[in-house]
């Protein structure tokens, strides 16, 4: 059965929509976030939802309609170049798509805090303190409130608060560090960056350097630099400066082609540097009653196998339905773990492969073979999806 009461620590994705099936069960639930407002800042890119993990989350959650609504039509096109700005793999999304359909993470967000209930969401609350109680749990937050809960769920993200009750491991840096950038109204002002992006995603990669993202009506972009750790303030960048900050990352692709660098020329003024950080590759914990963790929380890993919502989302889900199943508390939360904890090792695995493909000196040629290899698979496996699904029709 349901603890009696239940205080989700983070807005995030996972958090979020925990909360919803949460309350479409008929569990009352709080759900405290550090940001003052949904709109404190700018959610990132855009994300690629997939079929067997974060669309299975948003149908539990009554919400997979509207995030149909939302998607980009063409966001599953796929562009590989190399830095010369040769085309290797130039894939087109198929009618129907590829299971795999893009949203801005801005537009699935808003989605997800409309759906709640009012007052849900407690907005300026940042922990700094979760301690053991006689009972349950205390969380205390920046703002100087106390509040206890029998059951904590920390979906508060890469240096969660509430992370502490359960492992004193912390994130590490992986050797890389995104400077994100965008081009907004990229048809009026920037048609010639929307020819290079096209509208799906762009991949750029040579000589442990990467820029991509995703196209669109705004191209969203992350230039990647396999750098120390301390490179954002020892580079010398002035990053608040917009033309410091677009020279300085300039001459870290000192010989690629205008046309990807001019991406770079052309961004909006904010130019956010970012170090990637992880967590270790199949962490776990031993149970600790009343408190479990879900999405970066539970299992950081770097943006390179495109999992890290999908899990959150599916970890949200399934946290909601094991406390919704009626089996007691502890019962829940141990179903819970069991499958996360594999599920989270594996996508771990998949992202650190994929950053060791994508960084590498000269020409990421294993990169390039698994592109055109999906590339193939995607164009031959269609025709066979729906030989089944006709048979299942039957």
């Amino acid at each position: 059965m349901p603890a009696r009461s239940t205080a989700i620590v983070g807005a995030g994705l996972s958090g979020l929509v925990c909360a919803r099936i949460l309350q479409r069960g008929g569990v009352p639930v709080t759900v405290y976030e550090a940001d003052l407002s949904p709109d404190a800042r700018q959610q990132g890119g855009s994300l690629d939802i997939h079929d067997d993990t974060g669309q299975i989350a948003l149908v539990e959650a009554g919400l997979h309609e509207e995030f149909i609504a939302r998607t980009h039509v063409g966001g599953e096109d796929m562009r590989l170049l190399d830095k010369t700005g040769r085309v290797h793999v130039d894939r087109r999304e198929p009618a129907g798509g590829n299971g795999r359909p893009e949203i801005d993470r801005t537009d699935l967000r808003r989605l997800l805090v409309e759906s709640l209930e009012p007052g849900t969401i407690a907005w300026g609350h940042k922990v700094v303190a979760a301690r053991p109680a006689a009972t349950g749990h205390e969380l205390e937050f920046a703002n100087g409130t106390v509040v206890h809960a029998d059951l904590v769920v920390g979906a508060d993200g890469a240096w969660s608060g509430v992370r502490s009750l359960l492992t004193p491991v912390k994130p590490a840096y992986t050797g890389i560090t995104i400077v994100e950038i965008r081009l907004t109204d990229a048809a009026v002002k920037h048609p010639r960056a929307l020819a290079v992006t096209g509208r799906g995603n762009l991949f750029a990669l040579s000589d442990n350097r990467y820029i991509g993202g995703h196209g669109g009506d705004t191209i969203a972009l992350g230039c990647g630099l396999r750098v120390p750790e301390n490179w954002v303030a020892d580079s010398g960048i002035d990053w608040d400066d917009p033309e410091s900050a677009r020279a300085g990352l300039l001459r870290q692709y000192p010989d690629w082609a205008p046309a990807l660098t001019d991406l770079i020329r052309e961004c909006d003024d904010t130019i956010r540097p970012r170090p990637i950080f992880a967590l270790p590759t199949g962490l776990t914990w031993d149970r600790v009653p009343g408190v479990t963790l879900l999405g970066d929380a539970a299992h950081l890993m770097s943006p390179f196998a495109g999992e890290g919502a999908n899990i959150a989302l599916i970890d949200g889900a399934d946290l909601a339905r094991e406390l919704l199943s009626g089996a007691d508390v502890e019962t829940a939360l141990t179903r819970y773990e069991k499958t996360m904890f594999p599920r989270g090792a594996k996508s771990a695995a998949g992202s650190q492969k994929g950053l060791d493909m994508m960084f590498v000196d000269g020409m990421p040629l294993k990169m390039i073979m698994f592109f055109k290899a999906m590339a193939v698979a995607a164009t031959v496996a269609k025709p066979f999806e729906r030989v089944f699904a006709s048979k299942k029709g039957k």
